[in-house]
């Protein structure tokens, strides 16, 4: 069985030395996927609906939160980038996260009385905190496990199957979330319409998913090996280091261009996820749906990860975000033009088209996130071309420190945007609805602003991304001939390449080849080997 796996999977060498690591490796991204993906569906709609604060402290909270993880991201690189230990740099941060993880995520969902429409700035700050304690436990967990990656799967490939097996093991995380949030949510009755009597259900939703995301990643750090980080050089920390550090990132052209990418992608999901549980219920009328909809989701997103594996590994990273993401675009328009039921009950035209999007959006969404995913571990590689230092934990946390900031403040935008347009949210509506018996009807200016935060927005920025991924420069030989100059230069002290390999260094990393750690050295002759294959030689230590 484990050879048919490692097969169907096109991955080479020996199933217990390579498939089973990738296995240990990634059953933290039960957590890594399932929780962010019950936040992502729930959260806003518990805010506003369950707690009854505004669109605008919604906002407010979740931009908050946001722009904590986001500067707690570069310390966590920092601390795990200096970390000198037996066990290496990363491993044993991801069991000190856990008491973090079960506390925060069980009083996420726990508003201990309080209400918006009773005291809603003590709901606020209470929920600021609570949420910024969570994002704290997620990046204590995130951090090192994103930064483990290039260190155990070093070639180019590899790192695509372990990317690919964490991909499965969201979805492991996110299915049963699932299944348990709407299984609650439908025995306490707050399956077709979320309430302020909802409060039960997401508790316990809160305390039995904090105990099985805890589980998968302990099993993650119990199973996992990691090179020691003994001989690491630690440089003195101070403010000059930390600006020299992060200075140095940006000056890689690769990471600029899969930065760029990657924010425009961002705004696009980001505006989308905040808004689509507003588009359903109050755009829509769809929300007795809400639930269908998002296993629909799930199911399109998991059945694309074949196809962008395949073509990822046949014609490089690039492939699947320029093929898979035009059917995103797709997706999205459909809510240019979603109508508002006037009855209450959908017709089954608008279900069809609902239920279209459902499987458009997230079926191309999953071709620019492989890409974004596969081609980061690449990045550390011309990082130390530059540099001549592993920095995985600066790089990854430089690239969240700017991205996720943009993501708080995204959530602040769509909630301002919603409410400045005049959407109404809460028991303003369901005590209309109760006391008339009628379906509470948005102004024509409520359903624009969900239209502008779940389509015009979101098919802009990914237009902008699609254009700069056709401008990423780095391929697999490549990154092949990058890896293979390096090993040469750890080696003797010193590579010799040619002009042409010395053009695409150059053209990679943004800088005169001269001015780089690759191209000092002493004068000796030191050219690249190839195997029998006809590909790079990536030297060790011993050979």
């Amino acid at each position: 069985m484990g050879e048919k796996i490692k097969k169907a999977l096109g991955i080479k060498g020996d199933f217990k030395t390579t498939v089973v690591p990738m296995i240990n490796y990634s059953y933290a991204n039960i957590f890594l996927g399932g929780a962010g993906y019950i936040v992502g569906m729930y959260f806003t709609i518990f805010l506003t609906d369950v707690v009854n604060i505004s669109l605008n402290q919604a906002g407010i909270v979740v931009m908050i939160a946001t722009i904590w993880d986001a500067v707690t991201d570069p310390v966590m690189g920092i601390i795990t980038d200096r970390t000198r230990s037996k066990y290496g740099k990363h491993r044993r941060y991801l069991v000190w996260g856990i008491p973090f993880l079960i506390v925060s995520y069980t009083l996420l969902w726990n508003s201990f009385g309080l209400n918006g429409n009773e005291n809603p700035k003590a709901a606020m700050i209470y929920f600021v905190l609570v949420y910024m304690l969570y994002k704290t436990a997620f990046t204590i967990i995130s951090v090192p496990h994103t930064a483990m990656l290039p260190e155990l799967a070093p070639e180019y490939d590899l790192r695509t199957q372990y990317n690919s097996v964490g991909y499965l093991f969201n979805s492991a995380g996110m299915v049963p979330a699932f299944l348990l949030a709407v299984a609650l949510l439908a025995a306490f009755g707050s399956n077709d319409n979320i309430t302020s009597a909802s409060k039960t259900p997401f508790l316990i939703i809160g305390i039995v998913l904090s105990i099985f995301f805890s589980a998968a990643v302990f099993i993650t750090f119990k199973t996992t090996k990691e090179p020691s980080s003994l001989d690491y050089h630690v440089e003195r920390l101070d403010l000059k280091y930390i600006i020299r550090e992060y200075v140095l990132v940006f000056k890689n052209r690769a990471f600029r261009q899969y930065f760029f990418m990657s924010v425009a992608y961002q705004f696009a999901t980001g505006f989308y996820a905040n808004s689509k549980v507003y588009y359903i219920k109050y755009l829509a009328n769809q929300y007795s749906k809400y639930a269908l909809y998002n296993a629909v989701a799930g199911v399109a997103e998991a059945a694309a990860f074949p196809l962008n594996y395949a073509l990822t590994i046949k014609f490089g990273k690039k492939k699947c975000g320029n093929i898979v993401t035009p059917i995103m675009v797709a997706g999205l328009a459909i809510g240019l033009f979603m109508q508002q039921s006037k009855t209450g009950s959908a017709s089954f035209l608008w279900v069809a088209l609902m239920m279209l999007s459902m499987i458009l959006y997230p079926f191309g969404m999953s071709g620019l996130g492989f890409v974004s995913t596969n081609i980061f571990p690449d990045i550390t590689d011309v990082d130390e071309l530059i540099t001549g230092r592993r920095r995985e934990g600066v790089i990854a946390t430089f690239s969240t420190l700017i991205k996720k900031s943009i993501s708080g403040v995204m959530a602040a935008m769509v909630g301002f945007t919603l409410q400045g347009f005049g959407l109404v949210t809460g028991d303003t509506v369901s005590q209309y609805e109760t006391s008339t018996g009628q379906m509470f009807a948005q102004s024509g200016s409520a359903i624009w602003g969900v239209r502008i935060c779940v389509a015009v927005i979101p098919i802009i920025a990914t237009a902008v991304s699609l254009i700069l991924l056709k401008k990423f420069r780095m391929t697999k030989s490549d990154h092949e001939m990058i890896r293979a100059a390096i090993a040469v230069k750890r080696k003797y002290g010193s590579v010799t390449l040619t002009d042409e390999q010395i053009k695409v260094c150059e053209e990679i990393a943004g800088q005169k080849y001269e001015n780089t750690w690759l191209g000092q050295g002493n004068d000796e002759e030191h050219p690249l080997e190839l195997d029998e294959n006809g590909e790079y030689l990536v030297l060790t230590a011993k050979e």
